[in-house]
């Protein structure tokens, strides 16, 4: 009888310890992980299951099957809380269009529940008729409506998904003009305003010229042949497609303008990533491109809607020794605090990667012994980042490693289809420790990776990592070792500026020191990150100040709102510097 009596209490009780279970930090750290950084890979149980889909799973024939998908993180229904885009391939022997049917595999979008889950809603959002060779994905909102929109590059016809007020996605390409000719095999991607009208342009890199009909066999000549196995061919001996930019006309259209703005005179490139980025802090964008087998690209933006490759000029295009590289993924950060940006690019394996120190003064000078980094050649890098896991206020590095030939393994070849990431931990003046083999099972694990994305996936300060693999589910790296450190994310909203602020630069001082931050499009390896400026701001985060340099070219001062926390800083909003 008395417990009947107190049951209204009870429920209560299992009403109230459900609220506080659900307000509860997903996967949160812990003081017994071992530091200074402890990565787990919580995927499964966040419900991450997609089964990426890339040709063959032990041999690959064509190099369609080897290069993999991007990751873009986009808050789709604008509810302040990050989603995940998984770009998906397409079956062996699949054409362009990457075999139609009930069962093709497609992109999938998964819904951040904001309790560690996510919620697989690509159907609901129209995601699921996308099928074919998936490749990039960057996001933005070239409607400037306030809901951010996709664009996914293809082996064949490119995709816009225009974001219907976050419902679902409807796919505009054709009627925008940005599909391009079916033919060409799109590859990294990026939203940025270049001419600063306040509209989202677009980049996209390509690839080769391929065609399954045409392409030479594994083993039929030298370029399907590596350490004496034959392999699918290419890059090298196929031919190139040269990069798209398009034009945001502000009608809702874009226009072709490769020809016009210069884009097209750098020919002979194979290109995959591609990020916006002030090299030579003028005010106005540049894109900077990693090129396979070829030496990469910066354009140079010329202020009149023109751009000039300079990557040679600059220091930017080769080698210290002046060889081209095969680079696959890139990202950009200050990683020395001298508020200037620099260059970090993976390259194929029994290669280093490249690292380009930023002079001030226009060029670059090579810094990878320096920096530490000139080790494990053994490994093929694609996605990588620069970002502060535990919020010193100093960047750290990761990178998503896998073979592009799985017959490395049956051959015995020296390497590994699947390897382990990287993870490089910045003392904050240019140089890094290796801390793979102790960082936790995330970063030792292996797989073959390619995309790679960060986020604050449940807005507590913690930036996570999102990684693509080829024939396999992805990854989610969750770092569970704690700090005490503080942190401040902002999210920028334009309003005669871009509506994402993209190309903002924003200064951050804290502690006595200032932290230098971009708002960029695309990178990694033809990924997508989130587009909320994460700041790491370690134990003193006194004498806090925001400046903010819009692509409008208006200088304003923001007033914090704490620390600790995301804010939103508008365009108009802050107190004009200029």
């Amino acid at each position: 009888m008395s417990t009947y009596k107190n049951w209204p209490l009870l429920f209560a009780l299992i009403v109230c310890l459900a609220s506080w279970a659900n307000t509860q930090q997903p996967y949160p750290p812990m003081s017994s992980h071992a530091g200074p950084l402890w990565f787990e890979d919580v995927a499964a149980d966040a419900g991450l299951t997609m089964l990426n889909v890339n040709g063959g799973v032990d041999t690959k024939r064509y190099i369609i099957e080897t290069t993999g998908s991007g990751v873009a993180i986009i808050d789709y229904d604008h509810d302040g809380w990050p989603d995940i885009l998984l770009v998906n391939g397409a079956p062996e022997g699949s054409g362009r269009d990457g075999g139609a049917g009930k069962n093709a595999p497609t992109p999938h979008l998964y819904r951040n529940l904001h309790n560690g889950k996510f919620a697989d809603v690509t159907h609901d959002t129209g995601l699921d008729t996308l099928p074919g060779w998936g490749q990039g994905a960057c996001v933005g909102d070239y409607d400037n409506d306030g809901f951010d929109d996709l664009y996914i590059t293809y082996y064949g016809h490119n995709r816009l998904l225009r974001n219907e007020h976050g419902s679902r996605f409807r796919e505009v390409a054709g009627l925008t003009h940005v599909a391009g000719d079916g033919k060409s095999w799109g590859t990294g991607c990026a939203f940025v305003d270049y001419d600063r009208d306040g509209k989202l342009d677009l980049m996209v890199a390509n690839y080769v010229d391929f065609d399954v009909a045409t392409v030479p066999k594994p083993g039929e000549g030298m370029m399907c042949v590596w350490k004496g196995t034959p392999v699918m061919c290419g890059p090298r001996g196929l031919k190139y497609t040269p990069n798209i930019l398009y034009h945001n006309r502000g009608d809702g259209t874009f226009e072709d303008v490769s020809d016009r703005s210069g884009i097209r005179k750098t020919n002979g490139h194979y290109c995959f990533s591609v990020t916006n980025f002030d090299y030579n802090n003028d005010g106005w964008p540049d894109f900077y491109v990693a090129c396979d087998s070829t030496a990469s690209i910066l354009y140079r933006n010329n202020k009149d809607g023109t751009f000039s490759d300079v990557a040679a000029d600059a220091g930017v295009a080769y080698n210290e020794d002046g060889m081209e590289q095969a680079g696959m993924g890139l990202t950009i950060g200050d990683m020395n605090g001298d508020g200037r940006p620099d260059i970090f690019k993976t390259n194929f394996s029994d290669d280093t990667a490249s690292l380009y120190r930023n002079d001030g003064r226009g060029n670059f000078s090579w810094a990878i012994p320096q920096a530490g980094l000139e080790l494990n050649t053994h490994l093929l890098g694609w996605g990588t980042m620069f970002f502060d896991p535990d919020n010193r206020g100093v960047l750290d590095l990761v990178v998503a490693n896998g073979h592009v030939y799985p017959e490395v393994d049956t051959a015995h070849l020296g390497s590994t289809y699947k390897e382990p990431r990287l993870l490089y931990y910045g003392d904050g003046k240019g140089h890094f420790c290796d801390l793979s083999s102790t960082s936790g099972p995330g970063i030792s694990a292996s797989e073959s990776g390619r995309g790679l994305a960060i986020a604050d996936l449940w807005n507590d300060g913690r930036t996570e990592v999102v990684i693509n693999n080829m024939s396999s589910r992805p990854t989610l790296l969750v770092n569970r070792h704690a700090n005490e450190n503080h942190w401040l994310e902002l999210r920028l909203e334009g309003s005669k500026s871009n509506r994402d602020g993209i190309g903002s630069r924003v200064i951050l001082t804290a502690g006595g020191r200032d932290y230098v931050q971009e708002l960029r499009s695309g990178g990694s390896y033809i990924s997508s990150n989130d587009l909320r400026l994460h700041f790491g701001l370690g134990q003193d985060a006194s004498g806090l100040h925001i400046r903010v340099q819009w692509p409008s070219g208006m200088i304003e001062s923001f007033r914090p709102e704490g620390i600790d926390r995301i804010q939103r800083i508008r365009e108009g909003g802050g107190v004009a510097v200029r």
